[in-house]
């Protein structure tokens, strides 16, 4: 159905509304500039599918696996990404606005140059995450794990992270990422052995 769907709204409008997708599977699929509004997901399966210059507009992602897609230059609003995985999955350039993330997986992922504004994110795994030159704005964050993510020249001014993994973060010979954000004591002696600091 979902495939059939794209291949009708590629020769339309690009436009597919107020429709759900249950346990489907697509593979190798262009789903390039589609344009999706009030669409859900359902334990749906991507396989090296392009969503290149895609919208998400109240859209909902759940139980889904879209690991190893290009979401590259997307744009997502008022959607939803809940216990889903996309791990190695590139969001670079993209544009998130009021948007959850919750139970999902992205390690490895790519949001390089990307916007987030009114997003919440909680219980998200981001380890080794590409995550330089992205603004965030009004952006609340829990339980995250941003091991061993690259924040360069990402500014994390205002944002509390103090629920969240850190350890291993990489961040510019200045460390102005940091400058401004909320951190606990733990955290502090991750930041001063990143700083190249002994603590005895």
């Amino acid at each position: 159905m979902l495939e059939k769907t794209i291949s009708e709204a590629r020769l339309d409008d690009n436009y597919i509304k107020n429709v759900s997708f249950v346990n489907e599977v697509l593979k190798d699929a262009d789903i390039s500039k589609i344009e999706f509004e009030s669409v859900q997901f359902d334990k749906c399966q991507f396989i090296n599918c392009n969503f290149s210059r895609a919208s998400f507009y109240d859209v909902a992602f759940m139980n889904s696996d879209f690991s190893n897609c290009i979401f590259e230059d997307s744009y997502w609003k008022k959607s939803k990404i809940l216990e889903s995985k996309g791990d190695g999955s590139n969001f670079s350039q993209g544009h998130f606005k009021e948007v959850v993330l919750s139970n999902c997986s992205f390690r490895y992922a790519n949001y390089t140059i990307s916007v987030w504004v009114s997003c919440a994110i909680s219980d998200c795994n981001f380890k080794e995450a590409f995550i330089s030159e992205v603004k965030f704005k009004k952006i609340k964050l829990k339980a995250v794990d941003f091991q061993s993510a690259d924040f360069f020249r990402t500014s994390l001014k205002g944002i509390d992270l103090t629920d969240c993994i850190i350890e291993g973060i990489t961040l510019s010979d200045t460390f102005s990422e940091l400058k401004g954000a909320k951190i606990n004591a733990m955290q502090a002696v991750d930041i001063v052995q990143i700083l190249g600091v002994t603590i005895i």
